[in-house]
C-alpha cells in the first residue's frame, strides 16, 4: 500500500521529462526495493522520481530544480539511493534506463556517474 495517494498530493506543472502514473506504476517495486524500509515514507515517489528524470533530461544543477517539485534534498537522497552498485549488478536507474521512455535521451549516458551539484 502506497503513503501517499494522488488525492493527497498537490498539483504540480506537468513537465515534458515526467513519466505517466501508469509507467510508473510498472517501475514503482524495482525502485521502492532499492531503499531500506525504515519508516513509512513522507513523499510521493512518483514526484521524486519525476524529479530525477527532470535532472536527468534538462542537466540542470539540483540547486535549480523548480520548487513544485520535491525538496532538492530529498530528490538527492532518493538518486543517491538509486544510482548505487550492488555486487556488480547495474545500478536502479541503469537498470530503468531502458524500460523508461523519458530516461532515453537524457544529456548523460550513464545515469550513474551523473553528479547532481548543489
Amino acid at each position: 500500500m502506497h503513503n501517499q495517494t494522488t488525492d493527497q498530493a498537490p498539483t504540480r506543472k506537468v513537465y515534458p521529462s515526467d513519466i505517466s502514473r501508469e509507467q510508473f506504476e510498472k517501475i514503482r517495486p524495482t525502485l521502492e526495493s532499492a531503499r531500506k524500509h525504515t519508516r513509512p515514507r513522507t513523499l510521493d515517489l512518483y514526484d521524486v522520481f519525476c524529479a530525477v528524470l527532470y535532472l536527468l533530461k534538462s542537466g540542470c544543477q539540483r540547486s535549480m530544480l523548480p520548487s513544485d517539485l520535491p525538496k532538492r534534498s530529498s530528490v538527492h537522497a532518493y538518486f543517491t539511493i538509486w544510482k548505487q552498485q550492488k555486487a556488480g549488478q547495474p545500478s536502479t536507474l541503469n537498470q530503468l534506463a531502458r524500460s523508461v521512455p523519458a530516461m532515453v535521451g537524457a544529456r548523460t549516458p550513464a545515469c550513474s556517474s551523473l553528479m547532481l551539484k548543489p
